[in-house]
Protein backbone atom coordinates (compact mmCIF):
# COMPACT_ATOMS: atom_id res chain seq x y z
CA UNK A 1 0.00 0.00 0.00
CA UNK A 2 1.53 3.29 -0.98
CA UNK A 3 1.50 6.33 1.24
CA UNK A 4 0.35 9.72 0.17
CA UNK A 5 3.26 12.29 2.04
CA UNK A 6 1.46 15.34 3.61
CA UNK A 7 1.28 18.34 1.89
CA UNK A 8 3.73 20.24 4.74
CA UNK A 9 6.29 17.41 4.86
CA UNK A 10 6.50 17.41 1.06
CA UNK A 11 7.36 21.14 0.76
CA UNK A 12 9.80 21.02 3.48
CA UNK A 13 11.18 17.98 1.72
CA UNK A 14 11.59 19.98 -1.44
CA UNK A 15 13.81 22.65 0.36
CA UNK A 16 15.60 20.37 2.52
CA UNK A 17 16.40 17.30 0.58
CA UNK A 18 18.27 16.48 -3.16
CA UNK A 19 21.22 17.88 -4.51
CA UNK A 20 22.05 21.78 -4.01
CA UNK A 21 20.11 24.78 -5.93
CA UNK A 22 21.73 25.67 -9.02
CA UNK A 23 20.31 29.69 -8.00
CA UNK A 24 21.91 32.25 -5.97
CA UNK A 25 23.59 31.37 -2.35
CA UNK A 26 22.75 32.41 0.61
CA UNK A 27 26.14 34.73 0.69
CA UNK A 28 24.89 36.31 -2.23
CA UNK A 29 21.90 37.21 -1.14
CA UNK A 30 23.36 38.87 1.86
CA UNK A 31 25.29 41.14 -0.11
CA UNK A 32 22.53 42.36 -2.17
CA UNK A 33 20.62 42.98 0.69
CA UNK A 34 23.10 45.38 2.30
CA UNK A 35 23.98 47.28 -1.40
CA UNK A 36 19.66 47.57 -1.24
CA UNK A 37 19.85 49.29 2.35
CA UNK A 38 23.08 51.50 1.59
CA UNK A 39 21.61 52.64 -2.06
CA UNK A 40 19.09 55.00 -0.39
CA UNK A 41 22.21 56.88 2.32
CA UNK A 42 24.41 56.97 -1.70
CA UNK A 43 21.38 59.00 -2.85
CA UNK A 44 21.65 61.19 -0.06
CA UNK A 45 24.88 62.10 -0.06
CA UNK A 46 25.06 62.16 -4.22
CA UNK A 47 22.88 65.05 -3.93
CA UNK A 48 24.72 67.19 -0.79
CA UNK A 49 26.78 69.81 -2.40
CA UNK A 50 28.55 70.98 0.65
CA UNK A 51 31.11 68.53 2.58
CA UNK A 52 29.35 66.29 4.66
CA UNK A 53 28.07 67.19 8.27
CA UNK A 54 29.58 65.03 10.19
CA UNK A 55 28.32 65.87 13.87
CA UNK A 56 24.93 66.23 11.86
CA UNK A 57 24.34 70.19 12.93
CA UNK A 58 22.75 70.28 9.70
CA UNK A 59 19.29 68.99 8.11
CA UNK A 60 20.05 65.17 7.44
CA UNK A 61 16.70 63.71 8.21
CA UNK A 62 15.34 64.29 11.76
CA UNK A 63 18.71 64.22 13.38
CA UNK A 64 20.25 67.63 14.36
CA UNK A 65 22.63 68.59 17.28
CA UNK A 66 22.42 72.18 16.50
CA UNK A 67 20.59 72.91 19.53
CA UNK A 68 23.37 71.00 21.58
CA UNK A 69 26.37 72.81 20.23
CA UNK A 70 24.37 76.20 21.03
CA UNK A 71 24.02 75.13 24.41
CA UNK A 72 27.62 74.59 25.52
CA UNK A 73 28.87 76.85 28.32
CA UNK A 74 32.14 78.35 29.40
CA UNK A 75 33.47 77.78 32.70
CA UNK A 76 33.18 79.63 35.71
CA UNK A 77 35.92 82.57 36.12
CA UNK A 78 38.42 81.89 38.44
CA UNK A 79 37.83 83.61 42.17
CA UNK A 80 41.01 85.97 43.61
CA UNK A 81 42.61 84.98 46.85
CA UNK A 82 40.09 86.04 48.74
CA UNK A 83 37.65 84.20 46.51
CA UNK A 84 36.10 87.18 44.86
CA UNK A 85 34.98 87.00 41.66
CA UNK A 86 33.96 90.44 40.47
CA UNK A 87 31.66 91.82 37.93
CA UNK A 88 31.08 95.61 37.02
CA UNK A 89 27.36 95.49 38.79
CA UNK A 90 27.85 92.85 41.40
CA UNK A 91 30.23 90.62 43.12
CA UNK A 92 30.09 87.23 44.30
CA UNK A 93 32.00 85.19 47.11
CA UNK A 94 33.24 81.19 46.55
CA UNK A 95 33.53 79.30 49.81
CA UNK A 96 36.40 76.97 50.73
CA UNK A 97 36.09 73.39 52.59
CA UNK A 98 34.61 73.73 55.79
CA UNK A 99 33.43 77.67 55.41
CA UNK A 100 30.42 78.90 57.14
CA UNK A 101 28.57 82.11 56.08
CA UNK A 102 30.32 83.92 58.96
CA UNK A 103 33.67 82.29 57.55
CA UNK A 104 33.15 84.05 53.92
CA UNK A 105 32.02 87.38 54.84
CA UNK A 106 34.98 87.69 57.37
CA UNK A 107 37.21 86.90 54.70
CA UNK A 108 35.78 89.72 52.46
CA UNK A 109 35.19 92.01 54.76
CA UNK A 110 31.40 92.59 55.27
CA UNK A 111 29.02 91.93 58.32
CA UNK A 112 28.11 88.13 58.78
CA UNK A 113 24.38 88.81 59.32
CA UNK A 114 24.18 91.18 56.14
CA UNK A 115 25.82 88.34 53.86
CA UNK A 116 23.53 85.52 55.39
CA UNK A 117 19.90 87.63 55.24
CA UNK A 118 20.92 88.47 51.21
CA UNK A 119 21.08 84.85 50.91
CA UNK A 120 18.42 83.90 53.02
CA UNK A 121 20.93 82.02 55.65
CA UNK A 122 22.02 82.14 58.85
CA UNK A 123 26.02 83.31 59.88
CA UNK A 124 26.73 79.72 61.18
CA UNK A 125 24.94 78.00 58.49
CA UNK A 126 27.67 75.69 56.58
CA UNK A 127 28.47 75.70 52.91
CA UNK A 128 29.96 73.61 50.16
CA UNK A 129 33.38 73.97 48.75
CA UNK A 130 33.02 76.17 45.58
CA UNK A 131 29.29 77.08 46.23
CA UNK A 132 28.75 80.63 45.01
CA UNK A 133 27.56 83.72 47.91
CA UNK A 134 25.93 86.80 46.92
CA UNK A 135 27.49 90.23 48.07
CA UNK A 136 24.46 92.66 49.05
CA UNK A 137 27.04 95.40 48.02
CA UNK A 138 31.09 95.37 46.91
CA UNK A 139 33.39 94.29 49.50
CA UNK A 140 36.61 97.09 50.61
CA UNK A 141 39.27 96.41 48.95
CA UNK A 142 42.50 94.75 50.15
CA UNK A 143 41.20 93.60 53.48
CA UNK A 144 43.33 90.22 55.14
CA UNK A 145 41.90 87.00 56.01
CA UNK A 146 41.41 87.90 59.49
CA UNK A 147 38.18 90.77 58.81
CA UNK A 148 40.66 93.73 60.12
CA UNK A 149 40.23 96.75 58.23
CA UNK A 150 41.70 97.35 54.41
CA UNK A 151 44.63 99.57 54.24
CA UNK A 152 43.90 102.95 53.61
CA UNK A 153 40.01 102.71 53.94
CA UNK A 154 38.45 105.21 56.20
CA UNK A 155 35.59 104.86 59.19
CA UNK A 156 33.53 107.48 58.85
CA UNK A 157 32.63 106.70 62.42
CA UNK A 158 35.83 106.74 64.07
CA UNK A 159 36.64 109.83 62.54
CA UNK A 160 33.56 111.57 64.00
CA UNK A 161 34.40 110.03 67.40
CA UNK A 162 38.24 111.45 66.98
CA UNK A 163 36.30 115.28 65.76
CA UNK A 164 34.45 114.56 69.46
CA UNK A 165 37.16 113.47 71.45
CA UNK A 166 39.46 116.05 70.72
CA UNK A 167 37.11 118.70 71.27
CA UNK A 168 37.32 120.64 74.76
CA UNK A 169 34.53 120.09 76.88
CA UNK A 170 34.28 123.89 77.11
CA UNK A 171 35.52 126.45 74.90
CA UNK A 172 34.89 130.31 74.88
CA UNK A 173 34.36 129.75 71.08
CA UNK A 174 31.67 126.80 70.61
CA UNK A 175 32.83 126.15 67.13
CA UNK A 176 36.50 125.61 67.64
CA UNK A 177 38.17 122.43 68.21
CA UNK A 178 41.68 120.92 67.62
CA UNK A 179 42.04 117.70 65.82
CA UNK A 180 44.69 115.43 64.18
CA UNK A 181 44.59 115.26 60.58
CA UNK A 182 44.38 111.82 59.53
CA UNK A 183 47.24 110.39 56.94
CA UNK A 184 45.60 107.48 54.76
CA UNK A 185 47.49 104.52 54.52
CA UNK A 186 49.17 103.42 51.18
CA UNK A 187 46.36 102.88 48.45
CA UNK A 188 45.51 99.24 48.46
CA UNK A 189 45.40 97.08 45.08
CA UNK A 190 41.43 97.06 44.07
CA UNK A 191 39.46 93.37 42.64
CA UNK A 192 40.25 92.58 39.69
CA UNK A 193 36.73 93.04 37.26
CA UNK A 194 36.12 90.38 34.63
CA UNK A 195 36.37 91.16 31.23
CA UNK A 196 33.61 89.74 28.63
CA UNK A 197 29.71 89.61 28.92
CA UNK A 198 28.31 89.72 32.80
CA UNK A 199 25.98 86.84 33.73
CA UNK A 200 22.30 86.85 34.57
CA UNK A 201 21.92 87.12 38.46
CA UNK A 202 19.00 84.93 39.56
CA UNK A 203 17.20 84.82 42.39
CA UNK A 204 15.31 81.42 43.24
CA UNK A 205 11.65 81.63 43.98
CA UNK A 206 9.17 79.65 45.79
CA UNK A 207 8.65 76.53 43.49
CA UNK A 208 11.77 76.67 41.16
CA UNK A 209 14.14 74.24 40.95
CA UNK A 210 17.71 73.74 38.78
CA UNK A 211 15.63 71.94 36.06
CA UNK A 212 13.34 74.29 35.69
CA UNK A 213 15.90 77.30 35.72
CA UNK A 214 18.31 75.57 33.82
CA UNK A 215 15.31 75.26 31.37
CA UNK A 216 13.89 78.69 31.62
CA UNK A 217 17.49 80.19 30.65
CA UNK A 218 18.89 77.33 28.04
CA UNK A 219 21.63 75.92 29.81
CA UNK A 220 22.71 72.67 30.53
CA UNK A 221 21.39 71.87 34.65
CA UNK A 222 25.44 70.26 35.11
CA UNK A 223 26.78 73.53 34.01
CA UNK A 224 24.53 75.52 36.73
CA UNK A 225 25.79 72.98 38.83
CA UNK A 226 29.26 73.56 38.47
CA UNK A 227 28.90 77.48 38.62
CA UNK A 228 26.98 77.81 41.81
CA UNK A 229 28.63 74.93 43.70
CA UNK A 230 25.27 72.95 43.92
CA UNK A 231 25.39 69.42 45.46
CA UNK A 232 24.79 65.93 43.56
CA UNK A 233 21.25 66.42 44.24
CA UNK A 234 21.19 69.73 42.08
CA UNK A 235 18.99 71.05 45.45
CA UNK A 236 18.14 74.84 45.12
CA UNK A 237 16.31 77.16 48.27
CA UNK A 238 14.24 80.47 47.70
CA UNK A 239 16.04 83.32 48.07
CA UNK A 240 19.23 81.96 46.80
CA UNK A 241 21.10 83.70 43.84
CA UNK A 242 22.40 81.45 40.79
CA UNK A 243 24.56 82.80 38.26
CA UNK A 244 23.42 81.47 34.62
CA UNK A 245 26.93 79.78 33.03
CA UNK A 246 27.53 81.85 29.83
CA UNK A 247 27.39 80.21 26.60
CA UNK A 248 30.87 79.99 24.37
CA UNK A 249 31.19 82.64 22.05
CA UNK A 250 30.67 80.73 18.47
CA UNK A 251 33.55 79.52 16.22
CA UNK A 252 34.96 82.22 14.07
CA UNK A 253 34.20 82.44 10.24
CA UNK A 254 36.54 82.08 7.52
CA UNK A 255 38.22 84.71 6.44
CA UNK A 256 36.56 84.12 2.82
CA UNK A 257 33.10 83.95 4.07
CA UNK A 258 33.67 87.01 6.08
CA UNK A 259 35.02 89.10 3.61
CA UNK A 260 32.20 88.14 1.31
CA UNK A 261 29.53 88.79 3.73
CA UNK A 262 31.27 92.78 4.33
CA UNK A 263 31.65 92.94 0.69
CA UNK A 264 28.43 95.37 0.02
CA UNK A 265 26.41 95.07 -2.49
CA UNK A 266 25.69 98.41 -4.71
CA UNK A 267 21.88 98.04 -6.58
CA UNK A 268 21.20 100.98 -8.59
CA UNK A 269 17.51 101.88 -9.91
CA UNK A 270 17.02 101.80 -13.67
CA UNK A 271 18.76 104.89 -15.38
CA UNK A 272 21.16 105.25 -12.50
CA UNK A 273 25.09 104.67 -12.61
CA UNK A 274 25.25 105.94 -16.27
CA UNK A 275 25.43 109.09 -17.92
CA UNK A 276 22.39 110.19 -19.78
CA UNK A 277 23.18 111.18 -23.44
CA UNK A 278 22.47 115.01 -24.67
CA UNK A 279 19.68 114.67 -27.03
CA UNK A 280 20.82 116.23 -30.79
CA UNK A 281 17.82 119.23 -30.31
CA UNK A 282 19.12 120.36 -26.65
CA UNK A 283 21.78 122.48 -28.52
CA UNK A 284 21.02 125.42 -26.45
CA UNK A 285 20.43 125.57 -22.26
CA UNK A 286 17.52 126.44 -21.40
CA UNK A 287 17.06 130.12 -20.00
CA UNK A 288 17.91 130.06 -16.02
CA UNK A 289 14.43 131.39 -14.52
CA UNK A 290 14.53 133.47 -11.03
CA UNK A 291 11.86 132.63 -8.84
CA UNK A 292 11.15 134.56 -5.84
CA UNK A 293 11.52 133.33 -2.87
CA UNK A 294 8.02 132.24 -0.97
CA UNK A 295 7.20 134.74 1.75
CA UNK A 296 9.28 134.18 5.16
CA UNK A 297 7.26 132.40 7.99
CA UNK A 298 6.80 134.64 10.82
CA UNK A 299 8.91 133.57 13.56
CA UNK A 300 6.90 132.90 16.60
CA UNK A 301 7.47 135.45 19.55
CA UNK A 302 10.24 135.04 21.83
CA UNK A 303 9.48 132.81 25.02
CA UNK A 304 8.27 135.26 28.06
CA UNK A 305 10.04 133.94 31.33
CA UNK A 306 7.62 135.47 34.03
CA UNK A 307 9.41 137.05 36.93
CA UNK A 308 9.57 134.83 39.87
CA UNK A 309 9.33 136.40 43.27
CA UNK A 310 12.14 136.42 45.32
CA UNK A 311 10.99 134.28 48.72
CA UNK A 312 9.44 136.26 51.47
CA UNK A 313 11.65 134.53 54.55
CA UNK A 314 14.41 132.01 55.10
CA UNK A 315 14.16 128.37 55.07
CA UNK A 316 13.37 126.87 58.46
CA UNK A 317 15.00 123.63 58.13
CA UNK A 318 17.91 123.07 60.38
CA UNK A 319 20.21 122.73 57.43
CA UNK A 320 20.51 123.80 53.82
CA UNK A 321 21.27 121.12 51.27
CA UNK A 322 24.88 121.35 50.44
CA UNK A 323 24.60 121.04 46.62
CA UNK A 324 21.50 121.94 44.75
CA UNK A 325 20.78 118.74 42.44
CA UNK A 326 19.18 115.07 42.45
CA UNK A 327 19.37 112.72 45.30
CA UNK A 328 20.35 109.49 43.47
CA UNK A 329 20.58 107.19 47.03
CA UNK A 330 18.45 107.71 50.24
CA UNK A 331 19.85 106.90 54.00
CA UNK A 332 19.49 103.33 54.97
CA UNK A 333 21.08 102.65 58.23
CA UNK A 334 23.91 100.05 58.49
CA UNK A 335 24.15 99.90 54.42
CA UNK A 336 24.09 103.89 53.81
CA UNK A 337 24.99 106.02 56.63
CA UNK A 338 23.97 109.52 54.29
CA UNK A 339 22.64 110.80 51.57
CA UNK A 340 24.06 110.63 47.74
CA UNK A 341 22.92 114.09 45.93
CA UNK A 342 24.04 114.30 42.21
CA UNK A 343 24.65 117.60 40.36
CA UNK A 344 26.01 119.43 37.49
CA UNK A 345 30.69 118.81 37.21
CA UNK A 346 32.25 121.49 39.07
CA UNK A 347 29.06 122.56 41.48
CA UNK A 348 29.58 124.15 44.27
CA UNK A 349 29.59 122.19 47.67
CA UNK A 350 28.38 124.50 50.66
CA UNK A 351 28.64 123.93 54.58
CA UNK A 352 25.26 122.85 55.78
CA UNK A 353 25.22 124.91 58.75
CA UNK A 354 27.52 127.05 60.45
CA UNK A 355 30.48 125.55 62.36
CA UNK A 356 34.39 124.72 62.36
CA UNK A 357 36.54 122.12 59.88
CA UNK A 358 37.11 119.40 62.25
CA UNK A 359 39.07 117.13 59.67
CA UNK A 360 40.17 116.81 56.48
CA UNK A 361 41.57 113.25 55.21
CA UNK A 362 40.90 111.20 51.99
CA UNK A 363 39.36 108.00 51.46
CA UNK A 364 41.15 104.79 49.75
CA UNK A 365 40.42 105.68 46.33
CA UNK A 366 42.26 109.37 47.60
CA UNK A 367 39.02 111.31 47.53
CA UNK A 368 39.04 113.83 50.07
CA UNK A 369 36.49 113.85 53.42
CA UNK A 370 35.60 116.97 54.77
CA UNK A 371 34.04 117.15 58.28
CA UNK A 372 32.04 119.98 59.99
CA UNK A 373 31.85 120.25 63.44
CA UNK A 374 28.28 122.61 64.64
CA UNK A 375 28.23 121.52 68.32
CA UNK A 376 29.59 119.41 70.92
CA UNK A 377 27.96 116.41 69.46
CA UNK A 378 26.47 117.01 65.98
CA UNK A 379 28.61 117.19 63.16
CA UNK A 380 28.06 116.93 59.19
CA UNK A 381 30.73 114.67 56.44
CA UNK A 382 31.14 115.61 52.98
CA UNK A 383 32.71 112.97 51.12
CA UNK A 384 33.57 112.32 47.19
CA UNK A 385 34.51 115.91 46.99
CA UNK A 386 37.16 117.91 45.12
CA UNK A 387 38.60 121.70 44.71
CA UNK A 388 38.99 122.07 48.88
CA UNK A 389 38.76 125.66 49.67
CA UNK A 390 38.87 125.63 53.53
CA UNK A 391 41.61 124.22 55.88
CA UNK A 392 41.31 122.68 59.41
CA UNK A 393 40.28 124.83 61.43
CA UNK A 394 38.34 127.30 59.82
CA UNK A 395 35.33 128.89 60.48
CA UNK A 396 32.48 128.98 57.88
CA UNK A 397 29.07 130.04 57.73
CA UNK A 398 26.08 128.18 56.63
CA UNK A 399 26.33 127.92 52.51
CA UNK A 400 29.86 128.97 52.58
CA UNK A 401 31.56 127.20 49.93
CA UNK A 402 34.02 124.79 51.20
CA UNK A 403 34.86 122.55 47.72
CA UNK A 404 33.26 121.57 44.21
CA UNK A 405 31.35 118.30 43.14
CA UNK A 406 34.10 116.13 40.75
CA UNK A 407 34.06 115.49 37.60
CA UNK A 408 32.91 112.92 35.39
CA UNK A 409 30.63 110.33 36.31
CA UNK A 410 31.27 110.82 40.03
CA UNK A 411 29.39 114.00 40.24
CA UNK A 412 27.74 113.18 43.52
CA UNK A 413 28.32 114.30 47.24
CA UNK A 414 28.00 111.56 49.89
CA UNK A 415 26.76 113.92 53.05
CA UNK A 416 26.11 112.37 56.44
CA UNK A 417 24.56 114.29 59.52
CA UNK A 418 26.37 112.11 62.59
CA UNK A 419 25.12 112.70 66.37
CA UNK A 420 28.22 111.68 67.84
CA UNK A 421 29.05 107.98 67.00
CA UNK A 422 25.24 107.68 65.85
CA UNK A 423 24.50 108.51 61.85
CA UNK A 424 21.01 110.35 61.66
CA UNK A 425 18.81 110.87 58.20
CA UNK A 426 19.90 113.85 56.67
CA UNK A 427 16.28 114.44 55.38
CA UNK A 428 15.48 114.89 59.41
CA UNK A 429 17.42 117.80 59.21
CA UNK A 430 17.23 119.36 55.35
CA UNK A 431 13.13 118.95 55.21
Amino acid sequence: MTRTPHPRTARHALRTDGPAQSGPTRAGLSRRTRLLAALPLIGVLAACKSPLDYDLRGQIGAFNTTSAAQSVTSERPRADSRGLITYPSYQVAVARRGDTVADVATRVGLPADEVARYNGMSPGDSVRQGEILALPRRAPDGVPADGTAAPGSVDIASLAGQAIETAPLTSPNPGSVTSTELKPAPKPQPAKVQSGPEPVRHKVKRGETAYTISRLYRVPVKSLAEWNGLGSDFAVREGQYLLIPLKEAPAPKPEAEVTAAAAPVTVTEPGEGSVTPVPPSATRPLPRETVAPAAEAAKPPAEVKPALPEPSRQSDAAMSYPVQGKIIKTYSKGRNDGIDIAGPAGSPVKAAEAGTVAAITKDSNNVPIIVIRHSQKLLTVYQNVDNITVNKGDTVARGQRIASLRGGDDAYVHFEVRDGFESIDPLDYLN
